[in-house]
């Protein structure tokens, strides 16, 4: 009596089909390319809404500290000639404290802020929330808490003074351009509070890239520190990286007493509420890592090898690091989990990119001092490039490995 045939197995359908053993081997090893139907493994209870709400929480100090240090400059600037703007962000602050002079405290600086600030943030809020709704009933999809995120960070980045509407135009065009028209939250490749800063960068630079946009006073007439590197009126070449912290200026650079966008001025503020984000896990170090490691050693070349009549080229690490955006792209911006690689060493590799983008810009382009914003965006379009590399040398390596 001959034994019943026996029920072909997986690999001899393979062979059946001329299919050779290392194809086999990779279908083992390899995702199959099918989209996963139904539930799904859930390794903690960090979902969207928590990660928010952390992220929400480490940008306070900035937040905080940024309406403190609208007032702070708003009061230096009346001090040297400058005048109080009538607007209706004021009538309130006008009524509890009548007006601000050089005599005003902590309490009324903050509040002079805050007048500016959360009509700034509420306006951001209200756009985004609009047009997440609209999409989210088109698509038949629940609403995240996102957009909260995104309005934040956008009303950080953008100098006091930017008129309302601009950043309606500003927040409009970053959700759905830059986010929306890819599908929503999940399937952006740019970030979308950088995408909407850098289009109304160049489509209204008056209004945004101007001077006197950074401080709350009429007649202001200053430069922030990237500005005046810009135009050779600071001299760094005999400056080290470490020299740098024995200056007064650095210190008031890093604490935040300087002039700049709403939430970038106070790198310490910054650098504490990234460190949370890094030890929750929220953020991923690999990035952080990544960018210093590339600004660090870009500065460093052109110290060396760089021009000596441009600042910019002069500039230690250390004044990169509390100059302009930077602190704010590396911690908060850079470290976006949607936009950046997925991998971990091409997080090293997208990181490195946006440290070594940034320096670049900033040397090379001095009508743009400020080239974080360029320098993630510029990555984002790298990220999946970077993913694709390591996976096929993670194929070849295990396949070399098994002798295939």
């Amino acid at each position: 009596m001959s034994k019943p045939d026996k029920k072909p197995s997986t690999q001899d359908k393979y062979y059946e089909h001329g299919t050779s053993m290392r194809s086999y081997l990779r279908s083992l090893w390899i995702a199959h390319g099918r989209s996963t139907k139904g539930q799904v493994h859930v390794r903690d209870a960090i979902d969207v809404k928590r990660t928010m709400h952390i992220v929400g929480m480490c940008l306070l100090p900035a937040v905080f500290f940024g309406m403190y240090n609208i007032g702070l400059q708003a009061q230096l600037a009346i001090i040297a000639g400058a005048t109080q703007p009538v607007n209706w962000e004021l009538a309130i602050f006008n009524l509890l404290f009548s007006g601000l002079n050089a005599e005003s405290g902590i309490l009324s600086l903050f509040a002079y802020g805050a007048s500016y600030y959360i009509p700034f943030y509420l306006t951001a809020l209200i756009v985004c929330l609009f047009w997440e709704v609209i999409f989210a009933r088109m698509r038949g999809h629940e609403l995240h808490e996102g957009f909260f995120i995104t309005a934040l960070l956008f009303s950080l980045i953008l100098p006091v003074s930017t008129p309302l509407w601009i950043m309606a135009i500003g927040i409009s065009f970053g959700v759905i351009v830059a986010k929306e028209m890819f599908g929503g939250m999940g399937y952006n490749f740019l970030n979308p509070a950088l995408a909407g800063y850098a289009f109304i960068y160049f489509a209204y630079p008056t209004e945004v890239a101007a001077i006197s946009q950074f401080v709350a006073a009429d007649g202001y007439s200053g430069a922030t520190t990237l500005t005046l590197a810009a135009s050779n009126k600071l001299n760094f070449a005999d400056v080290s990286w470490i020299g740098a912290l024995s200056d007064p200026l650095w210190w008031d650079a890093f604490f935040g007493f300087t002039v700049g966008a709403i939430g970038e001025t106070s790198a310490l503020a910054i650098l504490l509420g990234g460190g949370i984000l890094l030890m929750t896990r929220v953020a991923d170090w690999r990035v952080v890592a990544g960018v210093m490691l590339g600004m660090i050693v870009t500065a460093l070349i052109f110290n060396y090898f760089g021009p000596a009549k441009n600042a910019m080229a002069t500039m230690p690490w250390t004044w990169h690091l509390v100059t302009g955006g930077f602190a704010m792209g590396m911690m908060f911006m850079a470290t976006d989990p949607v936009t950046a690689s997925y991998t971990r060493n091409a997080k090293y590799a997208y990181g490195a990119l946006i440290g070594f983008m940034t320096v670049l810009i900033r040397v090379l382009n001095v009508k743009l001092p400020e080239g974080i914003m360029l320098a993630i965006l510029f990555a984002n379009l790298w990220a999946p490039l970077f993913d694709y590399m390591v996976a096929r040398a993670n194929i070849k390596r295990r396949l070399k490995r098994h002798g295939l």
